[in-house]
């Protein structure tokens, strides 16, 4: 009774990362400074395969998917977050919660899967290469990027009305610089168990079972490229995975401290800068790490 008599929360206020004017004018310019690099950087490697007949293979295909993503899940957040520094009052309504909330979710699972498949393409092409350009037909490829993308959909469908159930009457102050769904859960003043539960099942179904594919994937790879005979055998072997390995060892690094470690909620100082490297500084990077270490992509630049 008491909660059909309290007022819905219509906006929610962020805390950002602190309240001195000059610290938020220098962090404002860094995070521009990185948006910036973000959207060139993706852009940039976008254009790059689709105008280089040589980078019009798989492994290239999952790459321009992957930027396009790392481009979206971005935008979603960094614009908004510049934004809250030079505004006195740092809210957001609800139904932009929702959407940030929806979004998010759809390409952070995408993205997960994206690097599920190009770790299994990396497999394939290692440990199978004679049959891959049968395995990883176009058709193939267009499948499992399309299925990344269905499950990022389900994913961020099933948070969304995961939110939509839930009530917030008392406390609008989301510790972080963003609409994220466990923070919101916590603030909820209706039942979370259903919430809890999706949230979890979703972790546990996706991103466990992409991390499996990763994991299997690279266990393979190693133990091919260990039995090759040759230094300069591995050192080629190795050198085609280096780029995807580096990526997945920052994304997942970076997500599983953030929602795997126990009783986190975000609202420390350091877990906030951690959720700043794996929503923010992470999409920079990824075009970064595949210009300066893809030979295939310095020569097509």
């Amino acid at each position: 009774m008491a909660e059909s008599n309290c007022t819905q929360v219509t906006e929610f206020s962020l805390t950002g990362f602190t309240e001195d004017s000059m610290t938020q004018v220098t962090l404002f310019l860094i995070f521009l400074l990185i948006y910036l690099v973000t959207i060139l950087g993706n852009l940039g490697v976008i254009v790059l395969i689709r105008a280089s007949p040589q980078l019009h293979s798989p492994m290239y295909y999952f790459l321009g998917n992957l930027a396009f993503v790392d481009l979206c899940s971005s935008t979603v957040i960094t614009p908004k977050m510049l934004v809250d520094f030079i505004s006195e009052k740092k809210g957001i309504a609800y139904a932009g919660c929702v959407a940030q909330v929806f979004i998010f979710d759809l390409f952070g699972m995408t993205e997960c899967f994206l690097l599920a498949m190009m770790a299994y393409d990396r497999y394939v092409a290692i440990c199978h290469p004679l049959v891959y350009p049968l395995v990883m037909s176009p058709k193939r490829c267009f499948q499992l990027v399309t299925g990344s993308y269905l499950v990022g959909l389900t994913n961020g469908m099933g948070q969304t009305i995961s939110l939509s159930s839930l009530s917030f009457c008392g406390s609008s102050v989301i510790y972080l610089f963003f609409c994220d769904i466990a923070p919101l859960i916590s603030l909820s003043t209706s039942n979370t168990t259903l919430s809890r539960i999706i949230l979890r099942t979703s972790a546990s179904l996706f991103g466990v079972s992409s991390s499996l594919v990763v994991l299997v994937s690279y266990v393979a790879i190693i133990s091919t490229i260990l039995s090759i005979s040759s230094a300069e055998g591995k050192r080629k072997a190795f050198s085609t995975c280096a780029s995807h390995l580096t990526t997945v060892s920052i994304f997942y690094g970076t997500s599983c401290f953030m929602y795997l470690k126990p009783g986190s909620d975000s609202s420390r100082e350091e877990d906030r800068w951690a959720v700043v490297l794996y929503t923010v500084v992470t999409p920079m990077l990824n075009p970064l790490i595949y210009s300066l270490r893809n030979k295939e992509v310095k020569e097509a630049l």
